[in-house]
Formats: C-alpha cells, structure tokens, sequence
C-alpha cells in the first residue's frame, strides 16, 4: 500500500493517521490534546489518543466522532474524521460543536490488532460498577480449542470445514452470540473483556465530562468496520431508544440503516460495550449513542483472521512471514484495499456525519429524545 495522498484520506499506518489527524484539526483552529498510553508503537513511538474540539462552547448540544475503538478499525475511522476535517477547511466547519477522538485504541491501531495491549476487547470492558470481570458462557468454554488454537498459524488449517460444521450444528446467531459475545476467563482468547477498567476507561472516566463541556445533548457515533455486507453501513443501537429518539433517527438515516438492540440481524448481545457505558456515566441528560458500523466481508471470513492474528501473536513469531500474513490479511479485512470499497465508505461517513448535523440543528421532535436510563432492560449487541 503506497503513502497516503490529499486526495486519500486513508493512511498507510497509525503514525501517519494521527500526524495528518492533527494537522487536519490544527488547520481548522481546533485545540488538540495528546494523551499517551504506556506502551510504544513498532517504530518505537509514542502512542496517544487524540482529542480535538470545535471552538466555542454551546451547552445546547455536542456531536461526538470517535474511532479506533477496535484498533485496526481505526484505518476507516481515521479516513472519516481527516475527510470531514479536509472538507470543513475548504468549506465552513459546521456551527454545532464538534468532539473527535482519534485512535482510542492506539496500540491495537499501530499494531494491527483488535484488542488493546492486554489482550483486552475494548468493547467488552466497559463493565458497569456492579458488574464483575468474570465468566465466559459454557458454549465458550466448549469451543476454546477451535477458537484459541495454541500454535502459530499455518495455511493448512481446517478451520473453514470446522467452522461450517459447528454452524450447522448451532445456527450462526447463536455461534456468533457464544464466540463473540464477550468473555472473561480466557486472557489470551477471542473477545476477552480483561479482569479490571483498561487504559481507555480510565481516561474517559476522568476527561470525557470535562470535554463535553456540560452539553445537554449529544449525538455520539462510534465509528467501526466489519459487520454487514459490504458496501452498506447500520448505526447499531446498543441500548433502548425512546419513541422520540427512534423516530429522529428514522427521519434522518432511515429505517432501514438503523438497528436497535430489539431487532439487529447483524450484530450480537455483547457484555461491556462503550455505547450503554457512556449513557450509564449520566454524561449529558439526552445522550444518543449509534455504532455506525461500514461492512467489509462475512463473519466465517472475519472470524477465521481474528483467530489467525492471535494465534500468531501469542503463539508465533514477531518477524515470521505468517505473523505479518495474518497482519495484512486482518487491515484487508476490517479496511479493504479496494479503491471502489474506499470511496463508497467515505461518501458514506461523510453523508452520515451531515446528516447527524442537519438533525441537530432542527428543532427538537416531540416529547424530546432522552432515552437515558441507567438499568438497561437488556444487554446490548454491538460489534
């Protein structure tokens, strides 16, 4: 993949996504705010999580962009957030203020991994006070073997036959639901949540009010790659919405590119999702959470490079040639090479953020859009 262009706003590697990230969010008048972790990237650089804000304070409402949850995500996220900034300075940033957080998984970014430098899903760690950092289904338990294979990887796996096999036996609603609905016993498997808050929790917990800056509504998209078809992008909603809320994002996306937790045929109940945390936090009095989630290729496929990435980084060598093929096979699956898929994916984001910002600035639907509550009925399914 070659260096990164004006014209392209994907870049080839994490340092080079949060260098142009703030150049981008500098042009604009933006203030920037650098929050190291305490690891080191490849090339032996800092790694940080970005934050940039729109000036000006509007305690009315705030729409928050963040990205690199899920670290090699972060390719996608990245190219969103550099596009919109690029536009804005051509044209006029928009007059709601704006919240970007680049790269909240930086390590998992800069390394080519999902997960964190512990191991850790992200997205599975954001546990509630009362709830604890233990257990795994027994359905997990049973397939630990086939998920977490103890050897480097090789091209000669049988994994496509196995995984039909138990998809035939269990239906894949209920395979996707045990495998990656998050787990807490296995530190070295799959969708491990971790055993206490990482890094990032920490973080947000102290600095996200202080950067809202006492908005009393919020519109925060989570931005994500790899579930749906490709080509597409869902807002997947992780907690309950309200009528008022259901109806504003209908009217603005339309029905079909928004799936509640009631209803998704994409994602999945997940412990420890970002979405249902920052509502529970009581952040702002109306606090709307979506996963915009931009599809690349089917689950078998995504699966088989999750377990082959972590087979090789556990169990195999850092400079082996099948460590790096499991590498580069993981970026093309969460961020496609190809120029068509690329392009449909940043009209795509852009259109989605306008959108979010044209809503905004409409007045309020009926009966408000407040759907805070902090005992969600249901676990939610994210990605």
């Amino acid at each position: 993949m070659g260096p990164a262009t004006r014209t392209d706003p994907f870049s080839p590697d994490y340092s080079t996504a949060r260098q142009r990230f703030r150049c981008a969010a500098s042009q604009l008048g933006w203030p920037l705010e650098a929050h190291p972790i305490d690891v080191r990237g490849p090339d032996g650089t800092e790694l940080t999580v970005d934050v940039a804000r729109s000036p000006g304070r509007d305690p009315q409402q705030m729409l928050v962009l963040t990205s690199g949850l899920h670290g090699i995500e972060g390719f996608i996220g990245s190219a969103i957030q550099l596009a919109l900034l690029e536009q804005w300075a051509a044209t006029a940033a928009p007059s709601i203020p704006c919240l970007f957080l680049h790269g909240l998984n930086p390590y998992g970014f800069a390394w080519l991994r999902r997960v964190d430098e512990n191991n850790v899903d992200p997205n599975r760690n954001f546990l509630l006070n009362t709830e604890a950092f233990a257990g795994a289904s027994a359905a997990y338990g049973q397939l630990d073997p086939f998920l977490n294979p103890r050897r480097p990887p090789s091209r000669f796996d049988p994994y496509i036959l196995k995984a039909v096999g138990l998809i035939a036996r269990h239906g894949l609603p209920a395979l996707r639901l045990a495998v990656a609905g998050g787990q807490y016993d296995y530190p070295q498997g799959l969708f491990f949540g971790g055993s206490q808050p990482s890094q990032l929790q920490r973080l947000l917990e102290q600095h996200l009010p202080r950067w809202l800056g006492g908005s009393q509504r919020v519109v925060h998209l989570d931005l994500h790659s790899g579930l749906g078809a490709t080509g597409t992008y869902k807002l997947l909603i992780d907690t309950a919405l309200s009528g008022a809320q259901r109806r504003w994002l209908t009217s603005q996306f339309g029905a079909a590119a928004v799936e509640a937790c009631s209803n998704s045929s994409i994602a999945y109940e997940t412990r420890g999702g970002f979405g249902r945390w920052c509502l529970c936090r009581g952040l702002a009095p109306d606090y709307l959470f979506a996963c915009a989630e931009f599809g690349t290729y089917g689950p078998v496929r995504i699966l088989a490079g999750l377990r082959a990435e972590n087979q090789a980084h556990h169990w195999g060598l850092p400079a082996a040639a099948s460590t790096s093929r499991a590498k580069q096979r993981l970026r093309e699956l969460f961020c496609p090479a190809a120029a068509n898929w690329r392009a449909e994916a940043i009209a795509r984001g852009l259109d989605l953020v306008q959108r979010s910002l044209r809503g905004m600035a409409e007045p309020a639907l009926p009966g408000g859009t407040s759907s805070h509550d902090p005992q969600p009925r249901q676990q939610p399914k994210y990605s």
